[in-house]
């Protein structure tokens, strides 16, 4: 199965940027940034998403992350925080921003694959007070705005993108068109995954992975561990227990 990975770096849209990417019929999953470079080398994802977050690239207490994952020949784009953090690791410049853009602002784009099918002219949401200042060597600027000189960048050779941007939420004119041209024409996705085939797939694993064991699970009523529960039910009956969690 293609899937997509959603590198978490703190950012309040993780989860729905994971939406987005299924919504176009592609599987996406959601890691944080701790995860080695060799797990995700591993798992063989199509494409790999930077988050957003509300830290600055240049404090190192920050999430960061190893410059390799730049050179494994698998495509990526960055996000907000996931656009400066790509610029701060190959080599660009980050700066405090001399204004800080937040909400509706008109993008300027020239031609790229990520901006296909877009109008030349439109709206994004924008959310930062960083900003690049000086793109990485190998890397071209292909989107601006008024008071952001780098808006969106690209390395076409290696298929790194980044957008200033959050084209996850819909405050983001043709944001859907963004990310779809990411999965298709950058990824190659074949975009053949949708939820019913995950459900099924994933109930035969925990029949497999459980066999005629007894399950516990700890229930809060939240969205996550009633999904689970459904999950659980339908894969193994009565063996399955939940527990109420009162949080």
């Amino acid at each position: 199965m293609e899937k997509i990975l959603v590198l978490d770096f703190g950012g309040q849209y993780n989860q729905l940027i994971a939406r987005r990417v299924r919504d176009n019929r592609v599987y996406a999953e959601i890691l944080p940034y701790t995860t080695p470079l060799e797990e995700i080398r591993k798992n063989k994802y199509k494409g790999i998403i930077f988050t957003g977050g509300p830290n600055s690239v240049f404090d190192m207490s920050s999430p960061h992350y190893t410059k390799d994952i730049l050179e494994i020949g698998v495509p990526v784009l960055g996000i907000c925080y996931g656009c400066q953090l790509i610029s701060w690791m190959a080599g660009g410049e980050v700066k405090t921003a001399p204004v800080s853009e937040y909400g509706k602002i008109e993008l300027t784009h020239s031609d790229s694959p990520l901006f296909a099918n877009i109008p030349e002219k439109s709206v994004v949401w924008m959310s930062h007070t960083d900003y690049i200042a000086t793109p990485p060597s190998g890397y071209e600027i292909i989107g601006t705005t008024d008071d952001c000189p780098c808006a969106a960048m690209q390395n076409t050779n290696k298929s790194i993108y980044a957008a200033q941007f959050h084209p996850e939420v819909t405050h983001s004119e043709y944001g859907n068109q963004v990310l779809y041209n990411f999965l298709y024409e950058i990824c190659g996705c074949k975009g053949d995954w949708v939820m019913d085939s995950f459900i099924d797939t994933t109930i035969e694993k925990l029949i497999t992975q459980i066999g005629d064991k007894n399950v516990i699970l700890g229930l809060s009523g939240g969205v996550d561990s009633s999904v689970a529960a459904g999950l659980l039910s339908r894969a193994v009956g009565k063996q399955l227990t939940c527990v109420f969690v009162d949080q």
